[in-house]
């Protein structure tokens, strides 16, 4: 008979307050380093954009758990023993980075050519035109797809089991070892998940019929 305790379930409760920590990391992180990026790609200097292409290559054609294994074990070897939240956090940093980098580089693109004509008219520097122009446009496109992206980073922390990082997954794969009842286990480790990212998917589509309809 199926059965799963109150102590089981708030186990997995627990486990994904930090998936959800770990996918705040990942979004905070990568935002931080994809908006320098996603800027790079459309600087009119070419150093700058083969130095943000090469990095968005490299990270989206290199598997996210290989980019786990560098920065836990492969930093471990070198002496650097990262405690598993830190070394997902930077992981997932890097990873998310090369993605909001790319998507925000298209969404800064979408910008009508127009506004950045009527810009260079009103005698605005490149920062003026960003600060005050091109950014507040390019937001509005890229919100859908960010939010959109936030989805797949939730889903992506599952794979942090792999450094010791105990989140969702993992803590239902503890929970199962103990009461081996996989069925009822994993059901509600992928109703959880369904309730961190179903809101966030409606919200992305949301976002997105109302962006297509103020354009």
């Amino acid at each position: 008979m199926i059965q799963l305790s109150a102590t089981h379930i708030l186990y997995l409760i627990e486990a994904a307050r930090w998936t959800i920590l770990l996918s705040l990391i990942a979004f905070a992180g990568g935002a931080l380093v994809g908006l320098p990026l996603a800027l790079m790609r459309v600087s009119r200097s070419k150093l700058l954009r083969g130095l943000a292409s090469v990095y968005i290559q490299v990270v989206q054609g290199t598997p996210l758990l290989i980019v786990l294994f560098l920065s836990y074990f492969g930093l471990g070897i070198l002496g650097y023993k990262l405690d598993p939240l830190v070394a997902a956090g930077v992981s997932f940093t890097i990873y998310a980075a090369a993605f909001l980098g790319e998507i925000w580089r298209g969404c800064i693109e979408a910008v009508p050519k127009t506004q950045w004509e009527a810009s260079d008219c009103l005698g605005l520097n490149s920062v003026q035109q960003y600060a005050y122009v091109i950014l507040p446009q390019a937001v509005r496109i890229a919100t859908p797809p960010t939010v959109g992206f936030m989805v797949q980073i939730v889903k992506n922390t599952s794979l942090a089991s792999v450094i010791g990082f105990v989140e969702l997954a993992r803590a239902g794969q503890i929970v199962n070892n103990s009461t081996f009842e996989p069925f009822a286990i994993f059901a509600v480790v992928g109703a959880i998940y369904f309730a961190i990212c179903y809101p966030l998917s409606v919200a992305s589509r949301h976002l997105e019929r109302k962006a297509n309809a103020g354009r």
